[in-house]
């Protein structure tokens, strides 16, 4: 991606998009701000889940696990939207070039397309706390209750930092431009689906990092931040696989201890 393609997208747009990214950023991060409020330190207690309708010792029922999805499609905005705006904007800066019209529309197409990625992903990580709380592996302030569990889930995402795949899926979100044209579709709906690859090959990438706040807390927003950070530096920082890998190795080591007893 350089900064030539890019330019082709218009200034107006550029700023449009840019600025309608940061704003849901924003919203993502402060709807997280102030559900963490809300939940310390009374969570702890169960005074406020029992005001918001659930319970952190009785079983879930459907409406729990609905409202702890939207709580990670919230999270996952927050954490990644920002490192998803270099192919938003590299995606509108293509259509430009191709003359097509209604840019805006099928940059946001596009955004709509990679987050059902997400969404789905959100929902599966609901189903995961549901079955894990009803199991009593999670604590009441939403973590690894069991050094065993939290053990295996550190060295398992920092194994798969050092696997083929990631690194394969790592490569296409620091360098989307060859997917886009390649899997080039016209129309919304072609955006939707553009949308929908990109945001499999991210979640390729990024998915296993999210184990960790099974580990942390899954509303540990310092960690929520550092793995945002992380992401990003990923994607696009300079040396994206001494920084992968060495992640890799510290969750595999501080696995180990974990399991050990050592932590």
């Amino acid at each position: 991606m350089t900064a030539p393609t890019i330019r082709a997208l218009g200034r107006r747009d550029r700023m449009v998009i840019s600025v309608c990214i940061g704003a849901v950023i924003v919203l993502a991060w402060g709807d997280l701000f102030l559900i963490d409020h809300r939940m310390s330190p009374t969570m702890r207690d169960n005074a406020m889940m029992l005001d918001m309708g659930m319970s952190m010792t009785a079983p879930w029922g459907i409406a729990d696990v609905l409202f702890m999805t939207g709580m990670w499609i919230v999270m996952m905005v927050a954490m990644m939207a920002g490192s998803a705006m270099p192919v938003l904007l590299l995606f509108g800066a293509l259509r430009t070039e191709r003359r097509e019209h209604h840019v805006r529309l099928a940059v946001l197409a596009f955004a709509l397309g990679y987050g059902v990625i997400w969404v789905a992903f959100s929902a599966g990580a609901a189903i995961m706390q549901w079955r894990l709380h009803d199991a009593a592996l999670l604590s009441p302030a939403m973590s690894a209750s069991s050094p065993r569990m939290a053990g295996s889930a550190l060295m398992i995402a920092g194994a798969y930092q050092w696997t083929p795949f990631k690194e394969a899926c790592l490569s296409h979100c620091r360098n989307p431009l060859g997917f886009l044209i390649t899997n080039w579709r016209d129309g919304t709906i072609g955006a939707v689906r553009m949308g929908i690859g990109h945001g499999a090959y991210c979640l390729g990438c990024c998915g296993a990092l999210m184990c960790v706040l099974f580990v942390v807390g899954i509303m540990n927003l310092a960690w929520v931040a550092a793995l945002s950070l992380f992401i990003l530096a990923e994607k696009i920082g300079p040396a994206f696989v001494v920084v992968s890998r060495g992640a890799g190795a510290l969750m595999i080591v501080s696995g180990a201890m974990v399991l050990a007893g050592l932590v």
